[in-house]
């Protein structure tokens, strides 16, 4: 059973009637371009197949009420909330993520207030939650999730994605940052929404984060006998409660002190003269950032050529830099690369925000299996929680799902 069927089931057991609809949004890879986004940097991901699914349907009371199913189908409710009494600080804990995005909605105008009909009635939503993205692996599962409710709550308005009167993909994307950063207080960029948005299947997204322009880029490397393997190192973290936001204030600072809007205005040829006007706890972050931009452009340029395998250094380089400039890396994941490396992968390195999470490798099938080996005995050794590992495969961006009901209806019109 995929997620938007057991979203649409464990609603129908929750409320017990049939929900008015199930979106979803999947988790991300970011092949390379880590920490560049709130830089207005450019960035390189592709959407997994792993998503978070959101069956929904209008209340009348004016609440937000929001249910989890766990892995082995138990329903966890959370205490219901008013939708007029949201503000920053408000909730807590997982239910503020599903709660800042109806907050940020209100905000733009799609208020769930007016599901209840006419202006000034009661409205709200039951939400009710499933997904399969590895949580606390850097896999984005916290924006999936967002993205997820903020297309269930403008569904339930009439604003079905990509309609004519529906805000774009990226106007969302840009709603649920400021979720994020306001309403939950975790300080992320813009990555990850627009990844779980707009990325389509068998493409990478390069994003130009500044202008927005994008291009999808083809990316299917089982023709090209490779692989991403995604090393999911099982060491938790939390961006709101790590030091990514002081990375990024010492970004801002950084550009504040060069004279430039943001480290993407560096270019590398001028970057020797800019750490030099830099101190000494600044210069790595920047060195990083305008390094890692130019990988970016010099991965797409590669993929564009139909060299993927080439790619490999510059995967490496780029973990290089997040463990020695940024220092966001830990042994799980320095381990977890090293060992891809030994094992003859073309390269590796940490995704995500940093302190834990998941690492990817690119390697060529023939060898994946010594690869996976390499890892597991390498985590034996040093008696760390085995990894979860999996190949992962570029899948489509978030929408709408068809479920069962949604497919008898389609029947019922078509005979009728």
């Amino acid at each position: 059973m995929n997620q938007a069927h057991r979203a649409a089931k464990a609603f129908l057991a929750q409320h017990g009637r049939a929900p008015l609809g199930v979106w979803s949004a999947p988790g991300r890879v970011n092949l390379i371009g880590e920490h560049t986004d709130y830089n207005d940097g450019f960035v390189l991901p592709f959407a997994l197949p792993h998503r978070i699914a959101v069956a929904a349907a209008p209340r009348e009371d004016g609440l937000l009420a929001v249910t989890t199913i766990s892995d082995n189908g138990r329903a966890q409710p959370a205490a219901p909330v008013a939708v007029a009494d949201l503000e920053p600080g408000s909730v807590t804990g997982w239910p503020a993520y599903p709660s800042g995005v109806a907050w940020a909605l209100r905000r733009q105008g799609y208020d769930i207030g007016a599901l209840g009909g006419d202006i000034g009635a009661m409205g709200g939503a039951d939400l009710v939650i499933a997904g399969d993205v590895p949580a606390g692996a850097g896999l984005s599962s916290s924006h999936a999730l967002e993205c997820a409710v903020a297309l269930a709550l403008l569904g339930l308005l009439g604003h079905e994605l990509d309609a004519g009167d529906a805000p774009s993909r990226q106007q969302i994307a840009r709603w649920v940052q400021h979720s994020e950063n306001d309403f939950v207080g975790a300080p992320t960029g813009l990555l990850d929404q627009t990844a779980s948005l707009c990325c389509t299947k068998g493409n990478v997204l390069f994003l130009d984060v500044r202008s927005g322009e994008s291009e999808q880029v083809p990316f299917d490397a089982a023709a090209e006998d490779l692989a991403v393997l995604v090393i999911d190192t099982r060491a938790s973290h939390s961006l709101a409660d790590s030091a990514y936001g002081e990375r990024r204030r010492g970004c801002e600072r950084a550009a504040e002190l060069l004279g430039v809007a943001a480290l993407r205005d560096v270019a590398v040829d001028d970057l020797p003269s800019a750490l030099g006007r830099l101190p000494g706890e600044l210069a790595p972050l920047a060195r990083h950032v305008v390094t890692e931009n130019a990988r970016v452009l010099e991965t797409v340029e590669l993929l564009r050529a139909g060299k993927m395998a080439q790619i490999g250094p510059l995967l490496t380089a780029s973990h290089e830099s997040l463990r020695d400039d940024y220092r966001i890396s830990c042994a799980e994941l320095d381990v977890a690369v090293d060992a891809a490396l030994s094992a003859g992968a073309l390269g590796a390195r940490m995704v995500g925000g940093g302190f834990g999470g998941s690492a990817i490798a690119l390697a060529s099938t023939a060898i994946l299996d010594d690869v996976r080996r390499a890892v597991n005995a390498a985590y034996s050794e040093r008696a760390f929680t085995l990894p979860r590992l999996f190949v992962a495969v570029p899948a489509a961006g978030a929408g709408r799902d068809e479920t069962a009901e949604d497919r008898q209806t389609d029947k019922n019109e078509h005979d009728a």
